[in-house]
C-alpha cells in the first residue's frame, strides 16, 4: 500500500513496506472504536512522510466523513489550528505531544477562549505522552477526549491505544491495549514470555506488522521474526 522511511533510533533511514491488509486493519480498528459519521470533520495537517498522516488521509473517506486541509505551514501555528477548529467544526485531529503542549499553552493565554464547537477527540502519538499534559488538556478542553496512540511505523501507525480518563490522576500514561488483530508480548532476552510487572522488551505481532524493509532482506530477517506463540 505504501512505503514510509523511518530512521528509528539508528539514524539510518529504512523504507517500511506496509501492505493493504495492515492499513485496512488499522482503519477498521479506528472505526469500530470511535465510529466516525457522515457529519464528522477530520483535520489534515500531518506530512505524508510521517505515518500519523495515514488516518488523516484515509479514515474520513473510509467512514464517509469529511476532511479539512490545514494551509501549508499552519501545523506549526497554534492560532491557525485554533481558528480552524472553531470555523471548520473539526471533530477529530492528531497532535504529537510537543505540539500539543505548544497548542495548549497558546489557548491558555489566548485573548478569546477557544470555542471547541464539535471537537470530540484528539489523538496524540509519536512521542511519550506525559500525565501533566493530559491534566492540562482536560483543564482547558473539558468536553474533549484524548487518546494516547502508540506504535512504530513497522506496526502500521498504531499497535496500542489508551483512552485517557478525564477524572483520574495517573502516575504515568500507559500505551494501553492492542488494536484489533494485533498481539503484544513482553519477552525476556531469550524471547520467553514474562509474567506481569516484569521488565522486558515489547514484541508486536498480528495483522499490523509490516511486510519488511524495502530492499533490506538481511535487516528484515533480523527484525521480523516468526511468532513462537501463534501459528502462521
Amino acid at each position: 500500500a505504501y512505503v514510509i522511511y523511518t530512521s528509528g533510533s539508528t539514524g539510518m533511514p529504512k523504507g517500511v513496506e506496509i501492505e493493504h491488509r495492515s492499513a485496512v486493519n488499522f482503519l477498521n480498528s479506528l472505526q469500530s472504536r470511535y465510529q466516525l459519521k457522515h457529519s464528522d470533520m477530520i483535520m489534515h495537517k500531518t506530512s505524508y512522510s510521517f505515518d500519523a498522516s495515514i488516518w488523516e488521509l484515509f479514515w474520513w473517506p473510509y467512514a464517509g466523513a469529511s476532511v479539512y486541509l490545514l494551509p501549508q505551514g499552519g501545523e506549526k501555528e497554534p492560532e491557525v489550528i485554533a481558528k480552524a477548529i472553531e470555523e471548520q467544526k473539526i471533530t477529530a485531529m492528531h497532535f504529537v505531544p510537543s505540539m500539543l503542549h505548544a497548542f495548549l499553552e497558546h489557548i491558555k493565554y489566548r485573548s478569546v477562549p477557544i470555542k471547541t464547537n464539535r471537537l470530540k477527540r484528539v489523538f496524540s502519538g509519536g512521542e511519550q505522552l506525559g500525565t501533566h499534559l493530559v491534566s492540562r488538556f482536560y483543564e482547558l478542553l473539558p468536553n474533549v477526549s484524548i487518546t494516547n496512540s502508540y506504535g512504530p511505523t513497522e506496526a502500521t501507525v498504531e499497535a496500542a491505544f489508551f483512552d485517557c480518563p478525564p477524572h483520574e490522576k495517573l502516575e504515568r500514561i500507559p500505551i494501553g491495549k492492542p488494536v484489533h488483530h494485533v498481539r503484544l508480548y513482553i519477552l525476556n532476552q531469550n524471547q520467553r514470555m514474562l509474567p506481569a510487572r516484569c521488565i522486558g522488551e515489547l514484541y508486536i505481532a498480528g495483522a499490523g506488522v509490516a511486510r519488511g524493509y524495502l530492499n533490506r532482506p538481511a535487516l528484515t530477517e533480523e527484525r521480523f521474526l516468526e511468532d513462537p506463540f501463534y501459528p502462521g
